[in-house]
């Protein structure tokens, strides 16, 4: 009697597998392909210092963000002329306010950081391509090769 019971429980307990694993699949199989196999990233493209220079002084319209941390803004008070300070963390939420907000999204943006290997400055310009720009670079160097190649700084601003 108690095999027979454990035969039904086994059978039961099957069959609700089996309707779950039905369930999963048809909505995997429902769900567009991007849902389930997520775009590979944009591939970046990175600007030297000497191109960055060249724009600047054609007056090209071009915003610079400069997402350097703390510890990078240790060396000193200043930044590229003209750019716009935000921290990486708050980079996507502050796309949405002014002066950010306010930048085409077809028109040239580049980031900055002053980390060896680029590394904010890259996840920045992935989160804007991810916001839906389409022309972003990466400053190679970052900061560190700004300043020997002697561009344009300017103060930060306070309240940073």
């Amino acid at each position: 009697m108690r095999l027979r019971r454990l035969g039904t429980y086994s059978r039961i307990l099957f069959l609700g597998c089996l309707a779950i694993a039905s369930v999963v699949t048809k909505t995997i199989l429902a769900s567009p392909a991007s849902e389930n196999f997520p775009q590979q990233p944009a591939a970046i493209e990175f600007i030297t210092a000497d191109e960055l220079k060249a724009k600047l002084a054609k007056n090209e319209p071009i915003t610079i963000i400069d997402v350097r941390s703390v510890s990078g803004l240790a060396n000193g008070d200043n930044k590229i002329k003209g750019a716009i300070y935000v921290k990486l963390r708050r980079l996507k939420y502050r796309l949405g306010f002014p002066p950010l907000k306010d930048v085409p999204r077809n028109g040239q943006v580049v980031t900055y950081c002053a980390c060896p290997n680029d590394e904010s400055s890259i996840k920045a310009a992935q989160i804007l391509h991810e916001a839906g720009f389409r022309n972003v670079r990466v400053l190679k160097g970052g900061w560190v090769v700004w300043k020997k190649a002697n561009g344009q700084v300017e103060p930060m601003g306070r309240g940073i």
